[in-house]
């Protein structure tokens, strides 16, 4: 208990003399030298300028030094240096991070323990760009107990765990990938993938699509043994119809995105509940009763307008497509145009897949305040690069998280530099990416063992029996016991017993999917 003499008292000069007395102390404790060499969280544009691309590069792990990756000498403890990591001394933390999430992956578990006796990958040769997470090693290293060999860049300069890639090089697995890459890191380490002495890739597993880009514009005589690419990402599918469209597109390609299994579960249900962790973790904020506009009404915008609603907030959409405008409504939603609420809204979400959804002129007129960021996949959607002007300061309050401030001092909150905001700020449920990681696990097995001729250079989608395979090994861990038809039922639908029980251009939507732009 404290003495009486030591209690602040509400009334009377005491009461002065303790807020004054605290006033003090708080002073002092301001004029306490900071820790030296610790680099001030505000800058303006024009200092930001001269520093490397990804600005977030020198806040994300204070533990470890300024020393760029690409300049350190790092050696597994096989004797190996064919990786580039920001700390193979990580790798015990990583292990642990991965043998977590393999408890919540149980259809990549049984893949591997049916493949015990064959192995499907055998002979494959895959290059990969995936965000890097215990979740993607998880099924890299399920990749390599099929038989394949891997070597594999990050898709995304924000979401790689640090201690997870210097696990995977530990365990033998050529990663080049670190958390804050800078432009020139990302494309130096899609390179150290993919041009190395020795090794010629014959499988793509991409995240967007850079990858594929690459190979394109540097190495096209890469394809000549390519057997497939696999994508799973909106914008790497559309790149893809684009090259199909153009007759560029020198190798089959599967598009994983539109499966259902990724369109149902990992756009809808992952981003329904990422959506409130990211924007929790970066800025504590409240839902209740905020306003919020969505931009685009996909399965990843379902997702986050639930979710977003699910917790009080009042949320508008943004949509072109009249049927995804008609659902939005139907839902409760009301839809207008980005302009309309753009001064009232506390927080902007775009998901579109899009370029150029927030413009400038979008963030010139939000309020005070106002959180804008991204759950699509590339960085394209906001026009982060008209903020980087030298009448607007930036400044980093906390690692992702930007305050760009204008002249007459209203300032927006700018959220992993308008990249995807989920893999970038927090984390995605385990159970949903087992799904997805299943199905990109399959689709590489389809493509490098179809019989020359079953596909030909286009894009396709995953036959509808894959869909339902990947969905029926997840079922075991709810305890779930599929209803059988009998020969009778079977007989008056026209179905097999045993599947498949949708036609393959059935989408989760329950319309057919147009399969090529236009």
């Amino acid at each position: 208990m404290l003495s009486n003499k030591k209690k602040y008292i509400v009334n009377g000069n005491s009461g002065i003399k303790a807020q004054i007395q605290f006033a003090d102390q708080k002073q002092e404790f301001n004029k306490r030298p900071t820790k030296i060499g610790r680099r001030s969280l505000s800058r303006s544009i024009s200092q930001s300028s001269t520093d490397s691309y990804s600005s977030a590069a020198s806040y994300t792990d204070s533990s470890d030094d300024e020393t760029s990756p690409r300049d350190k000498q790092q050696k597994n403890s096989k004797g190996s240096s064919d990786f580039c990591v920001k700390n193979i001394k990580q790798a015990e933390f990583g292990r642990r991070e991965i043998e977590i999430a393999e408890q919540e992956m149980p259809a990549l578990m049984a893949l591997r323990k049916r493949a015990q006796g064959e192995k499907p990958l055998a002979g494959a040769k895959i290059v990969g760009c995936t965000h890097i997470t215990a979740q993607t090693a998880v099924l890299m290293e399920t990749l390599g107990a099929l038989g394949a060999q891997c070597r594999w860049a990050a898709c995304n300069i924000y979401s790689t765990l640090n201690e997870v890639a210097a696990a995977l090089a530990e365990s033998g697995f050529p990663v080049f990938a670190w958390k804050g890459e800078s432009e020139d890191d990302f494309w130096w380490c899609i390179d150290r993938c993919v041009n190395v002495e020795g090794w010629q890739p014959n499988m793509i597993l991409d995240d967007g699509g850079d990858l594929t880009h690459w190979i394109y514009k540097k190495y096209p005589n890469m394809f000549k043994k390519i057997k497939g690419i696999v994508e799973e990402s909106v914008t790497g599918v559309h790149r893809l119809y684009q090259l199909s469209k153009a007759g560029k597109l020198c190798v089959p390609a599967m598009n994983v995105n539109d499966s259902v299994t990724k369109q149902k579960f990992d756009n809808l249900y992952c981003c329904r509940e990422s959506i409130l962790d990211g924007l929790k973790r970066t800025t504590d904020m409240m839902f209740g009763g905020k306003q919020v506009v969505v931009c685009g009404y996909g399965e990843v915008g379902k997702g986050c307008c639930a979710a977003l609603k699910a917790m009080g907030s009042i949320v508008y959409v943004t949509e072109i497509d009249p049927i995804c405008a008609l659902q939005a409504c139907m839902d409760g939603f009301r839809l207008v145009k980005l302009n309309e609420v753009i001064r009232q809204v506390d927080i902007v979400i775009t998901c579109t897949g899009n370029k150029n959804v927030v413009t400038r002129e979008h963030l010139d007129r939000m309020k005070n305040s106002c959180i804008v960021c991204n759950m699509g996949h590339s960085n394209t959607e906001i026009d982060v690069a008209s903020l980087r002007t030298p009448e607007l300061t930036w400044e980093r309050v906390r690692s992702q998280v930007d305050h760009v401030i204008w002249p007459d001092g209203k300032r927006i909150v700018l959220l992993a530099e308008g990249r995807l905001l989920n893999l970038s700020c927090s984390t995605v449920p385990t159970f949903v990416l087992s799904i997805t990681a299943t199905t990109q696990a399959l689709a590489l097995i389809e493509l490098y063992n179809a019989p020359e001729g079953r596909y030909k250079q286009d894009v396709y989608l995953l036959p509808k029996k894959m869909d339902e395979y990947v969905a029926s090994l997840h079922l075991p861990t709810f305890d779930a016991h599929l209803t059988e038809l009998t020969d009778e039922q079977a007989k008056y639908l026209g179905l097999n017993k045993n599947g498949p029980f949708k036609p393959n251009y059935y989408r989760c939507l329950g319309f057919p999917r147009k399969r090529k732009p236009g």
